[in-house]
């Protein structure tokens, strides 16, 4: 069974920060992860990669949690799927 779109997100968050994944919640805020606006670009390019997606600027800039993260990314391969 392939790993939800919040485990990737989580996943690719935890390997992208180099902290563990077990860390990581979906109610994780990147301040509390110690995620600063260089490393949320790092994050965005890593999930662009992971899920095959582009992630545009505005949306990006919407991304303060993980839970923002993971919506982000389920509303954009929606609308992938019906493209």
């Amino acid at each position: 069974m392939p790993a939800s779109v919040a485990q990737r997100v989580i996943d690719t968050i935890a390997k992208t920060q180099h902290i563990e994944a077990s860390t990581v919640t979906a109610e994780s805020t990147f301040v509390e992860l110690n995620i600063d606006s260089l490393d949320g670009l790092q994050i965005v390019f890593a999930l662009e990669e992971e899920f095959s997606i582009n992630i545009p600027d505005d949306a990006a800039r919407n991304f303060t949690s993980v839970s923002q993260a993971i919506e982000g990314i389920e509303t954009l391969l929606a609308a992938k799927a019906q493209a």
